[in-house]
């Protein structure tokens, strides 16, 4: 049986995915500069990426019996990634992508442990291959930031 554990850390993931695949779709779009050109082509392949996620974890939530977040549902949390008032500043989106990637592999890592402990093999799994995803797109972005001086 699956846990109403199992369940939040589902919407909560489906929900960050959505607000992520938001942020990385209006960064791509609104960055300025002769160095944004590889953030913004980073950022637009993740958006599909990212929305793949969320589409797998709301099967995955269709599956339990349970209902993705809908908008009504929606609570913005990441304040990182918002769009910098300055359209050149490339590394507060690099820090903002690295924060939101650290806040999935978070969120990942704790639906690993309660999918275990509620012996749900599955989301377990799914869990697993989104946190690969998530830890890759970091690292990229780990490689971003290394090139720019604060």
């Amino acid at each position: 049986m699956t846990s109403d554990q199992v369940i939040d850390l589902l919407q909560e993931a489906y929900n960050d995915e959505l607000e992520t695949v938001m942020n990385y779709l209006t960064n791509s779009i609104v960055l300025d500069g002769v160095h944004a050109e590889g953030i913004k082509e980073s950022l637009d392949l993740d958006v599909d990426e990212e929305l793949n996620h969320a589409r797998m974890l709301g099967q995955r939530l269709k599956q339990l019996d349970a209902r993705p977040p809908s908008s009504f549902d929606f609570e913005a949390a990441q304040s990182g990634l918002q769009p910098p008032e300055d359209s050149t500043d490339i590394l507060s989106v690099i820090d903002g992508v690295i924060e939101a990637e650290e806040g999935a592999i978070e969120t990942y890592r704790a639906l690993i442990n309660a999918a275990e402990e509620a012996d749900d093999p599955v989301t377990e799994d799914l869990a697993v291959e989104l946190l690969s995803d998530e830890e890759a797109h970091r690292a990229e972005f780990r490689g971003f930031r290394r090139e720019y001086k604060d």
